[in-house]
């Protein structure tokens, strides 16, 4: 397998991306999901909002690799092609993916920013994008929460699809990202 993308599959440096956010993504989501579990102010709750603080500023650098990667490299051809629709819906699905991987980041971004509380990245500290704001932070924490719970449905759609095309169409467009 090529490190780039070619008219077959995707390259290695795509898989490996594609693979590696989605374990990412998940460790985000559980992250956020447990943390109810445990006692406001005790460590481990304090350690998951962290970690998804943390792991979630690391996806739009992720994407913009994704993004470079898809740039040098060209868009696997799928067999037999898909119908008019179908590449409609895929390239919007594709395309909220992308907006949901860097709008999340930068809004949680803010919304710690507004709070007024730190940002951590690992080990570092990142600036405030605003000034704090309690009112405004919890406005743009809702937002955050609202297309988090959309995100489910997005990749959701998109895992579908992929099953659906490899089970039910029996094309190729699962096997393109396998590892």
């Amino acid at each position: 397998m090529a490190w780039l993308n070619t008219e077959e599959r995707y390259g290695k440096l795509s898989v490996a991306l594609h693979w590696f956010m989605l374990v990412l993504l998940t460790v985000i989501y559980v992250c956020m999901e447990l943390r109810g579990y445990f006692p406001k102010g005790s460590a481990v709750r304090e350690g998951m909002k962290a970690w998804h603080f943390m792991l979630g500023l690391t996806v739009p650098m992720l994407v913009a690799l994704r993004l470079i990667a898809r740039a040098l490299g060209r868009t696997p051809i799928i067999t037999p092609p898909l119908v008019r629709w179908q590449h409609g819906l895929s390239q919007a699905t594709h395309g909220a993916l992308y907006v949901f991987m860097i709008a999340m980041p930068i809004l949680g971004w803010l919304t710690l920013s507004a709070a007024g509380k730190p940002i951590p990245f690992f080990g570092f500290e990142l600036p405030a994008l605003v000034a704090a704001d309690k009112a405004f932070s919890r406005q743009v924490l809702e937002i955050h929460e609202l297309i988090g719970k959309l995100g489910y449905g997005i990749i959701g759609l998109h895992a579908l699809a992929a099953l659906y095309h490899h089970y039910f169409v029996r094309d190729n467009t699962l096997q393109r990202i396998l590892p």
